[in-house]
């Protein structure tokens, strides 16, 4: 096994075991059937995208390594990449104590069909790193970086921040828990501020970027933003 297959084997064990402590240990059972619904998918999801990007574009493994609020060189960044970590740790909290405290949850066939959106938006992400290698964790410009124009990118200017927005918004469904909508919208909040400090140094450091956005007018959604 080479260092990066290492870590980023390493690095999808941790995530995974890091999200399954969450859910379970705020839920204080092991009898959460959404939380392993939600487990099982983003774990399958996760683990095929290692393996296919570590065979077929280990760069963007590499890049995507380098991930969270103190990889971010801009200080901007840094402020709301730590606001969105704390916004997604309290969604999935808000969840566990929801299933532990028996709060009124949604209807099960609500969360069995939240899921099934929650699937479309991994495999957006698949697909958007299939078409854009520079699609790294981190706000940079990188030495060689073009503007991906194709696909997805033809439709919206940050189609991985769509596929966010739409998993962040459906977890709660999905976990059948309707108290994590505050951490929920609140990290999509923050993923907006993100993303329009993200193309001011786009438009400062990337040639042609510019451009592309007069071209592509909307930034997450076609017709609404």
């Amino acid at each position: 096994m080479t260092d990066l297959s290492w870590r980023a084997w390493s690095n999808t064990l941790r995530v995974l075991l890091m999200l399954g402590m969450l859910l379970f240990l705020s839920a204080g059972t092991l009898h959460y059937w959404q939380a392993w619904m939600y487990w099982l998918i983003y774990a399958v999801a996760l683990c095929f995208n290692t393996a296919y990007f570590l065979r077929h574009d280990p760069a963007l493994i590499g890049r995507r390594l380098h991930a969270g609020p103190t990889a971010e060189t801009s200080p901007s960044q840094r402020r709301i990449q730590a606001m969105t970590a704390i916004c997604l740790l309290l969604m999935f909290v808000l969840a566990g104590l929801q299933r532990r405290y028996s709060w009124p949850s949604l209807p099960a066939m609500a969360s069995v069909i939240a899921a099934g959106v929650f699937v479309l938006s991994l495999a957006i992400v698949f697909v958007v790193f299939k078409q854009n290698s520079f699609a790294g964790s981190t706000v940079n410009v990188e030495h060689g970086q073009t503007i991906a124009t194709r696909g997805l990118y033809g439709v919206v200017r940050h189609p991985m921040y769509s596929a966010s927005a739409i998993a962040f918004l459906v977890t709660p469904v999905a976990l059948g828990a309707t108290w994590s909508w505050i951490g929920a919208v609140s990290a999509t909040v923050a993923m907006m501020l993100r993303l329009r400090d993200e193309e001011r140094q786009l438009q400062q450091g990337l040639p042609g970027y510019a451009d592309y956005c007069r071209a592509v007018r909307f930034r997450l959604f076609p017709g609404l933003w």
